[in-house]
């Protein structure tokens, strides 16, 4: 088929004829749909223009099931094609967009983070397809009810109801266990709270809680807290096993294979007068637990290794057995006592409930049954490690927001739904319980549900190995698969074991969720993992809090979920109570379980891929840094708060290869400026040409930069400008780079050693035009001389810190060579601070004047004054024919080159008959200025040559540019200055100070 054309059957479909002008009607529901694209580059054909009209009846000889491909080409046509599909192009109803029209199709795409392709012009020879046809079948859509609020009910209600409530209540007594299910039910019901603002921020994704807070709070965070909520799903598979094993072996004691334990227990009676006594009590053998765990779970993990079609079918048929058996719980609690039922319950009696009412706590065995002698106590702070996994399972409605048909109104309403429905369960459980039997029925009877259940306990039974094995196999199929949404966000290389790709099943991660699911079967003490649980489930509902109050606070304008009944506040209080509870249960288990987060998040921020996720601390950062910068105003900075914020020019001079963006040793300098690394740096690069031309090359040239910058570990930004000139792009820079008080107030930039053999015009002509916009712009200026000597942080340095202080430039030269004494390379240095003085001054006054002034600023120098002649002198002494030095031959030499220069610019002048010109910029030469601008550098670079040879690096005063001055005298000027210098900085300071006497 050629391009532009439709993928059809025999006859293809009507094409309307375009009418010469635009009209407007409404749009009838038998009217047919029209999509037409054409081509947004300059010169297109028409025939890259496609219309293809829709009817409501399939065209001839096509299938209706049949995909319809619309598959143009972008190809430029001739200026004759182009003349003749006018009219084509003037009817077209969504040329004026361009490719911004594709929003339609793939906008709401992009937005809910899928990957796609960013839709954008085409290019020639590039094609593009459009597939019309039935979406794809997904598999089906719940509501509130099956969807969130009955797979939270199933999670909830579990083995710690079934097995252990009844012994909570007679250990903790009738008020402190409703202070219990009242204080973790709150704990819950306001994480729920913060699970439905944020569940309803937006579209989520695999991962459930993993994917909320790591969007929230980051990928570090969200990374570690999801490992941690992993390890929890992984281990209560575990403690449902155990469950689900004990219960059996209770209801069968014939089916242990090793010997049964007795227990000699203390027999309690509160009946007005206390009785003691001993009985025995059998319990399963840990052995059973052990073998009948292991076997469980690998047939539990050859149902999940089915796929999750399979899970799917069986999990409704866990959902009857724990409704059914909750039902004949109530009942037989109503009907209670029955002709067998044991002593020990009374039925619904207030006596009992008086006696229960109050706690008595108690040693125990592992198995929990009471025993003087048992190496367990238990208090309030261990039975909230115990029952609060009877409370989690909140999660498991966002678990499932991929198969929700709304889950913004399904999460919040069902989620919250089964919060308040299993706390008031569990709260009306207490008062039933507390007045159904005595306090040694309670404690002796480890299932008492299944005891006063009608019409029989086996009833029970089979609910309650029923439901935790559901439990079981849901844990097994949730953690494998929020360890591998862990592992496909790529931010743990260690996780790429554990990858999947889309609709596959997680068979690695089912396996190592198995593993740790044996391991802790093999411990076989129900009450010792549960504490374990609750510090994981904790951890992640801590966090799913703290990602809520952080969004809250922040208010971001993305910030605007559907579920309105939310507050920081609420989500402040639900963080601290779930930090109090993990203290209550054990403050070195909570030490230790966030170490292993912390450890996990100090490894992610090392190890890990860097991920942008738009979380809530770059919101932070970014909002602390404008509150910050407005604080700071626009007035200047005290002398003690200044910190250098140096704007590097990358490549000002020369080339550098095509794959480096900045010359190697920038980044070191850069480095030095700054105090312990402390401080941004912003590196600055400027192309010459058009922007609309060059602006891709820009944004890739600005990328290979900042990965330069994260190379040289320097913290600082790039920045790349597109202007006709390296002189217009500076100029644009020093007037508009920064914010307030944080713009660039050093320009760092290299000197321009190659000016001579390069190009003598445009060189000095910008160098000069850098400088001066720097004064006026009132930024100080350091330009490097010998970068490419210049030590990186191994290279140790030794000698001295010369400093040539000539004029006031605010300290910011005696700050800089402290700067350098704080690096590795040069802290074995001194300074030495040369005073440049004229031989009429009082030179003995002077070294005491600049001694108390460096004493002043906590400085250690050696101070050191030299004298030089003056030009008046040097013309005196030449006049009556004094000794010259040797460097007057370089003297000569710049002296003649400048005035061959001056002639050529005569000559031009006259011929063109206009005053003398450089750059299309009026110049004014006076020659006797020009030799005591010569003398004075000369004289200076001897001073620096004849103290200075041996120095780790000196420092100078940049003389200004003369006014009207041609710049390739300054030049001249300045190559006096450095000659047979190795490593030069000079340095252009402020009218303002950047040091301070005063503390």
């Amino acid at each position: 088929m050629e391009n532009g054309g439709i993928e059809e059957a025999d006859d293809a479909l009507p094409v309307p004829t375009p009418l010469n002008g635009r009209r407007y009607r409404p749009v009838g529901s038998s009217d047919r749909a029209v999509i037409q694209m054409t081509s947004m580059e300059p010169g297109s054909s028409s025939a890259a223009s496609i219309e293809a009209v829709v009817t409501p009846q399939p065209p001839r000889n096509l299938k209706p099931d049949a995909n319809l491909t619309i598959d143009p080409s972008m190809r430029e046509g001739s200026p004759d094609d182009h003349a003749t599909s006018g009219g084509s192009q003037g009817d077209s109803k969504l040329e004026l967009f361009g490719f911004d029209s594709l929003v339609n199709i793939l906008g709401l795409k992009s937005m809910t983070g899928e990957q796609i392709q960013a839709p954008s012009s085409p290019r020639d020879g590039e094609d593009v397809a459009i597939t019309i046809g039935r979406p794809k079948e997904t598999g089906p859509k719940f509501g509130t009810m099956m969807g969130v609020f009955v797979p939270c009910l199933q999670n909830i209600l579990g083995i710690i109801y079934y097995i252990r409530f009844t012994w909570i209540v007679g250990m903790a007594g009738v008020w402190q266990s409703l202070v219990l299910v009242s204080f973790c039910g709150a704990c819950t019901f306001l994480t729920g709270i913060s699970l439905s603002a944020i569940a309803t921020n937006g579209a989520m994704k695999g991962g459930g809680p993993y994917y909320l807070i790591g969007r929230a709070l980051g990928p570090e965070v969200g990374v570690s807290i999801g490992l941690c909520f992993f390890l929890g799903n992984a281990v209560a598979g575990s403690m449902y096993v155990l469950g689900a094993v004990e219960t059996f072996l209770d209801a069968v004691p014939s089916a242990g294979l090793f010997q049964k334990s007795v227990t000699v227990v203390n027999n309690t009676l509160v009946n007005g007068t206390e009785t003691a006594g001993t009985s025995t009590i059998s319990t399963p053998s840990l052995h059973d637990l052990q073998v009948y765990g292991v076997i469980v779970t690998i047939l539990l993990c050859f149902i999940v290794f089915g796929g999750v079609k399979i899970i799917n079918k069986v999990a409704p048929a866990f959902l009857i057995p724990v409704l059914f058996s909750l039902l004949c719980i109530y009942l037989g609690v109503f009907i209670a006592p029955r002709h067998n039922a044991p002593k020990g319950i009374t039925g619904l009696s207030i006596t009992t409930f008086k006696d229960n009412w109050g706690s008595d706590y108690q040693r125990t065995n592992n198995a929990g049954v009471p025993d003087p002698s048992g190496s367990i106590y238990w208090d309030f702070n261990a039975l909230v490690g115990l029952f609060f996994p009877a409370v989690t399972g909140i999660m498991a409605g966002s678990n499932r927001s991929a198969s929700l048909k709304d889950t913004q109104r399904s999460i919040p309403i069902g989620t919250l739904s089964a919060t308040l429905t299993t706390t008031a369960m569990y709260l009306f459980s207490v008062l039933l319980f507390g007045a159904l039997a005595t306090r040694e029925e309670l404690l002796t009877d480890r299932l008492l549900t299944a005891t006063v259940a009608w019409p029989a306990p086996a009833v029970i039974y089979i609910g309650i190995i029923l439901s935790t094995l559901g439990a079981a196999l849901q844990s097994l199929t949730g953690a494998p698969r929020l360890l591998a949404a862990i592992a496909n966000d790529d931010i743990l290389p260690v996780l790429n074991y554990f990858k999947v790709s889309e609709g596959s099943e997680p068979h690695a991660a089912t396996l190592f969720t198995a593993f740790i699911c044996v391991c802790c079967v093999v411990i076989g003490n129900l009450d010792l993992i549960t504490p374990t649980i609750t510090m994981f489930f904790l951890l992640c509902y801590a966090g799913v809090n703290l990602s809520c109050f952080l969004l809250d606070l922040l208010d971001a304008p993305s910030w605007r979920p559907r579920w309105k009944f939310h507050h920081w506040s609420l989500s402040l209080v639900g963080a601290l109570l779930c930090v109090v509870i993990m203290f209550l249960i054990s403050w070195s288990f909570t030490v230790v379980s966030l170490a292993l987060a912390s450890l996990i998040y100090y490894y992610v921020s090392i190890k890990g891929k860097a991920g942008d996720w738009g979380d809530g601390f770059k919101s932070a950062y970014f909002q602390l840094a404008l509150r910050s910068l407005r604080s700071l105003g626009a007035n200047q900075v005290h002398p003690k708060n200044w910190y250098p914020i140096p704007l590097i020019f990358c490549r000002p001079w020369g080339k550098l290869p095509e794959n480096v963006p900045c010359h190697p040793k920038l980044a070191d300098f850069a480095n030095c400026m700054k105090k312990k690394g402390r401080g941004m740096s912003i590196f600055v690069s400027i192309m010459d040409g058009d922007y609309h031309e060059l602006a891709e090359d820009a944004k890739t040239a600005c990328r290979q930069l900042d990965a330069y910058i994260d190379y040289k570990r320097c913290e600082g930004v790039a920045e790349i400008i597109v202007a006709p000139t390296m002189s217009d792009g500076f100029r644009s820079i020093v007037q508009t780079m920064g914010l307030g008080n944080l713009k660039p107030n050093i320009v760092v930039m290299r000197y321009p050693e190659i000016w001579r053999r390069e190009n003598l015009t445009q060189i000095p002509s910008t160098f000069v035009s850098i400088i001066n916009d720097c004064i006026i712009a009132n930024k100080a200026v350091v330009i490097v001389k010998g970068l490419d000597e210049w030590p990186n942080e191994y290279q140790r340095q030794y000698g001295t810190i010369d400093l040539y202080w000539i004029v006031r430039d605010g300290g910011l030269m005696l700050l800089l060579s402290q700067l350098l004494l704080t690096k590795e390379s040069f802290e074995s240095c001194k300074i030495q601070v040369f005073c440049i003085s004229e031989e009429d001054t009082d030179a003995e006054e002077l070294k005491a004047d600049v001694k108390k002034f460096l004493y002043d600023l906590r400085m250690q120098a050696e101070v050191i004054v030299v004298t030089m002649k003056s030009w008046e002198s040097h013309m005196e002494s030449s006049s009556t024919g004094a000794q010259q030095d040797d460097s007057h031959e370089a003297y000569t030499s710049a002296q003649q080159r400048i005035r061959t220069y001056l002639d050529e610019m005569k000559e031009t002048a006259q011929r063109e008959r206009q005053p003398l010109m450089e750059n299309g910029r009026q110049v004014v030469v006076n020659e006797q200025k020009v030799d005591k601008f010569l003398y004075t550098m000369l004289k200076l670079n001897s001073t620096i040559l004849r103290y200075s040879r041996m120095a780790a690096v000196v420092l100078v005063s940049l003389p200004p540019p003369p006014l009207n001055h041609p710049s390739y005298f300054y030049m001249e000027y300045m190559d006096l200055l450095v000659e047979n210098v190795p490593r030069m900085l000079i340095v252009r300071g402020y009218t303002r100070d950047v040091v301070t006497f005063f503390t």
